[in-house]
């Protein structure tokens, strides 16, 4: 049952940010051409294109997201000013709380971070959709960078990747 609504999600996202559109508007027969401009009445769609795919990409969720950050780096099949727009996702994502990482972190180790750090940096140096990196220094002292996966990840991850199965 998850599956047929994590499917009407998917074509309602594709509908509301005018993905539909997209694809019907790249043929040539007028028949086609026709029934875009149909399918798009009433629908606002007055933002670029490759903002609506990102926009949809960011709605359906981190896979979505990481998908739209793997395309970006093929300019080679996409048109300028959708691998701009999916460039986006790769570097603007806003970092979770330096508290939630810890949290994580201490979770993971089972133990307090200055018992795992000499030092820990709380601000992250890099953000992105599945997880952020932190610098730290051991108690050895070596330099190390943290990965640490967004809260409810995991989860996130496996629910899509049975969902594809």
């Amino acid at each position: 049952m998850t599956r047929i609504f994590r499917g009407v999600f998917i074509v309602w996202t594709v509908l509301r940010f005018g993905l539909d559109e997209l694809v019907l508007s790249s043929f040539e027969k007028p028949w086609i051409r026709l029934l875009t401009r149909i399918v798009s009445v009433g629908r606002n769609l007055k933002a670029p294109r490759g903002e609506r795919l990102r926009e949809a990409l960011e709605a359906l969720g981190p896979i979505f997201v990481k998908f739209g950050q793997v395309m970006s780096t093929r300019r080679d099949l996409l048109p300028p000013d959708i691998a701009d727009e999916l460039a986006r996702l790769q570097d603007r994502v806003p970092p979770f709380e330096s508290a939630v990482a810890v949290a994580i972190i201490e979770k993971a180790f089972g133990k307090p971070l200055d018992r795992i750090f000499a030092t820990f940096e709380n601000t992250p140096v890099a953000s992105a959709s599945i997880a952020q990196v932190h610098f730290a220094i051991l108690h050895d002292g070596r330099e190390v960078a943290v990965k640490v996966l967004r809260p409810n990840m995991l989860p996130a991850i496996e629910k899509t990747w049975r969902s594809c199965a």
